[in-house]
């Protein structure tokens, strides 16, 4: 199995990564966002609309 980080071999201790900073790194993207699981709800639905007509007006 390798690091779903940086694609090297995984140590035990660590597991599923290959070291503790690899295991930082991934609850770092848990923490900021850049991991996410989509909602299913039509609230959430309606939100992102708002959110992505409201960027498109704005001047770059």
């Amino acid at each position: 199995m390798s690091c779903p980080i940086c694609d090297e071999d995984t140590v035990a201790k660590f597991r599923p990564f290959c070291s503790k900073r690899c295991a930082d790194v991934d609850l770092a993207k848990w923490l900021n966002g850049s991991y996410a699981v989509a909602s299913q709800r039509e609230e959430d639905m309606d939100a992102d609309v708002s959110e992505a007509e409201a960027e498109q007006s704005r001047p770059h």
